[in-house]
């Protein structure tokens, strides 16, 4: 490892400003009830330094955008760190992810393309990856244009068992033993994540999420060979990934199980070169 160690001030700095957003987290979650929310500081261009800070302060969920930065500080970086990839899923840039060993997960997967991709790179691996690569399903909530994601699905859909989320949801479990299921993600629109109201993307995601177990449920009905995989995703249930640092603390009295912070942590970024 050859990382720059911080200097004390913004070690110092990086770590009051996480620990009053986690004191944040902490207390919504309690109020929330149910299990503890993950807190993913989120270090897109800014240094290994900075990380470090805060990895010798006891964190270890970090979130990056893209793929060579994240190969790179993972690379420089101790090997305990959980990364989490939370940028646009390029196909080609699927082996050069499924590389990084300690990839927690990839929180933005919307095709069976790329999850195919990810699934044949992970399974040429020597040695093999100890555990399934989670994955996040990226949700399309608000319906506008300029932002990734798949369709919603809703209870009331019509053939919900045809939509994109359930085919690729199917996908995964039958096709992709290296990946894990292990939730859905959204981006909440600019508008909804400044009002002090219920965000109406937290509540369409939940519905999607809702939707989408109740299809698998069927699924394992029908299919028997889907059977363990779709009661492991039921007792350990589905995730919900939603949340940054306008509206964490929403996301999670609205259900978030894992919320992404970044300029709140690691203050106004840089312009990507």
């Amino acid at each position: 490892m050859s990382v720059a160690a911080p200097t004390p001030a913004r070690s110092a700095e990086l770590r009051q400003n996480y620990d009053a957003i986690l004191s944040e987290v902490d207390k919504a979650g309690e109020a929330r009830g149910g299990p503890k929310p993950r807190l993913v500081a989120v270090s897109k261009l800014k240094p290994s330094s900075d990380i470090l800070a805060l990895y010798e302060h006891g964190v270890r969920h970090f979130g990056e955008n893209y793929p060579q930065e994240l190969e790179s500080k993972s690379k420089e970086l101790p090997a305990d760190i959980q990364w989490h990839f939370i940028g646009a899923l390029q196909s080609n840039k699927c082996k050069m992810l499924a590389a990084i060993p300690n990839l927690f997960a990839i929180e933005t997967l919307s095709s069976s393309k790329a999850a195919t991709m990810l699934h044949k790179a992970l399974s040429s691996q020597s040695p093999p990856r100890s555990s399934p690569l989670n994955v996040f399903l990226q949700i399309n909530t608000s319906g506008e244009d300029a932002k990734s994601g798949l369709p919603t699905l809703s209870p009331t859909s019509t053939s919900p068992e045809s939509s994109e989320l359930a085919s690729l949801a199917l996908h995964i479990l039958s096709e992709c033993p290296t990946l894990r299921l292990k939730g859905l993600m959204t981006i909440g629109s600019y508008s909804s994540s400044t009002s002090e109201d219920p965000n109406p993307d937290f509540e369409k995601l939940d519905e999607c999420r809702k939707a989408l177990l109740a299809v698998l449920a069927g699924a394992r009905d029908a299919n028997a060979a889907l059977g363990e995989k779709v009661g492991e995703i039921e007792n350990e249930g589905l995730e919900m990934s939603c949340g940054m640092s306008e509206d964490y603390v929403q996301a999670i009295k609205q259900g978030s199980s894992s919320v992404r912070v970044g300029s709140k942590i690691f203050g106004l970024r840089p312009k990507r070169e």
